[in-house]
């Protein structure tokens, strides 16, 4: 992934009102979809271009999605990735790429005076339509790839989530690193990474976002621009239902470290869930509400057995994992698991209480509108909106639905959903009598 130089327009931010972020969509002539926002804060405009292209796409070829991705930019057309970058230097704009393990996206930020915004697009179209997967391009990725993996090594973190996500989901498209693993990405070719482009990369699986100063008119003529050339093809088959582990475990993974790291879970939520509006709630009581959640109190503040501890739900398109977690000292590890065990057991048989519900529904709403007040901000809410098939209206009754949750919905929700005996348990750390106290 390359990122041009930014204009100094773009330090500047184009203030939205949430409730007047009218979304609407078409779909293009080649069968992708659009989801558009007029915003005329500023002369500018952000394009989000969304696959059904994740790692969870890769097959038994880990990594295969990530690299693809990562090539786009590395030469396209005529162009290497130096002249790529100048073209948008030029203009003021800024591009980017990524995955994640549901999608993989392109993106384009860059002011609408015409002058500007012809290359910019003119670019990116060029990214998406005729990338070159060059030999030597591919080699030099797959071998920074490869020494990013190497380097996870040295990291007891990055160990505990990759351990972590494995125990959850077994043998699930979700399981492996997003980027690969060192033996999975070395056997990995230039031609793997055109037939994953050739297969995923097609109109029929691509969604546009674009928000900003354009017209509708000029949104649809921008929209057919940037497919143009693109094969139609096909989306692809839905991935598999996430399975729920049928006992719980706990692995110990031996690393040179004062600290252990811990982290416990399993399957959660999807985006689409029912139960999303009572867990996430209910999880910012839990765990998700840093300095004043159930954990935080528990685990630090009482018994000083971390300087941080956390839990989040991780909603994707199957479900995303339920996780809690904290570091600590080596010999206080079994201590700290069982007080956070505890404490989730707790939570499980008697809820929140009343007053910690009305003080979680006012943090939570009460900062919802700042956290997409920017029109980058507003493009990642309507890319995720549009990508797993929201209502359209999300972000006008999000804040409503909050407030509908109820102490009886959660405890409901967490008791069906969160089973303390299924919990996958990744600790990576040293034993207790290297602690370094």
């Amino acid at each position: 992934m390359r990122i041009s130089l930014i204009s100094l327009a773009f330090i500047l931010f184009s203030p939205l009102v949430w409730s007047a972020a009218a979304i609407e969509t078409w779909p293009t002539t080649s069968g992708a979809k659009v989801f558009y926002v007029h915003s005329d804060d500023l002369p500018m405009v952000d394009i989000r271009l969304t696959f059904d292209a994740g790692s969870a796409r890769d097959g038994e070829k880990f990594g295969v999605a990530a690299l693809t991705s990562g090539l786009l930019d590395t030469g396209a057309g005529a162009l290497d990735a130096d002249a790529i970058a100048q073209r948008f230097e030029n203009v003021g704009a800024q591009f980017s790429s990524g995955i994640s393990r549901d999608s993989a996206w392109l993106s384009v930020r860059t002011l609408t005076q015409k002058d500007l915004f012809d290359p910019a697009v003119e670019t990116l179209q060029l990214i998406l339509t005729q990338p070159r997967f060059a030999q030597t391009d591919f080699d030099r990725e797959k071998n920074r790839t490869l020494a990013a993996l190497k380097h996870q090594q040295a990291s007891p973190s990055a160990l505990a989530d990759i351990a972590f996500y494995q125990a959850v989901y077994g043998a699930h498209p979700y399981a492996h690193p997003s980027t690969g693993t060192q033996i999975s990405v070395a056997k990995l070719s230039r031609d793997d990474l055109k037939q994953f482009y050739q297969r995923y990369y097609v109109a029929a699986n691509a969604q546009i976002v674009i928000i900003g100063n354009l017209t509708r008119k000029q949104a649809e003529h921008t929209s057919e621009k940037l497919l143009a050339g693109l094969p139609p093809g096909h989306k692809p088959a839905a991935i598999p239902e996430v399975a729920l582990p049928t006992q719980g475990h706990t692995e110990h993974i031996q690393f040179p470290s004062a600290q252990t790291h811990v982290m416990s879970g399993m399957p959660g939520v999807y985006r689409k869930d029912d139960d999303y509006y009572s867990l996430y709630v209910g999880n910012h009581i839990l765990g998700g509400a840093a300095m004043v959640s159930r954990l935080f109190e528990e685990v630090r503040e009482k018994r000083g057995l971390a300087y941080s501890t956390y839990s989040y739900f991780a909603p994707m398109f199957r479900k995303g994992p339920f996780t809690m977690g904290l570091q600590t000292r080596n010999d206080q590890a079994e201590e700290a698991l069982t007080v956070m065990n505890q404490v989730l057991q707790d939570f499980i048989d008697k809820g929140p209480t009343q007053a910690e519900l009305e003080d979680a529904k006012k943090n939570i709403t009460g900062g919802f509108v700042m956290r997409f007040d920017t029109n980058s901000e507003l493009t990642s809410y309507v890319e995720m909106i549009g990508f797993y098939d929201l209502p359209l209206d999300y972000l006008d009754t999000f804040q409503d639905k909050v407030n509908a949750v109820t102490v009886a919905s959660i405890k409901d929700a967490f008791k069906r959903r969160i089973d303390p005996k299924l919990l996958q348990t990744i600790t990576v750390g040293g034993p207790e009598h290297d602690d370094a106290k």
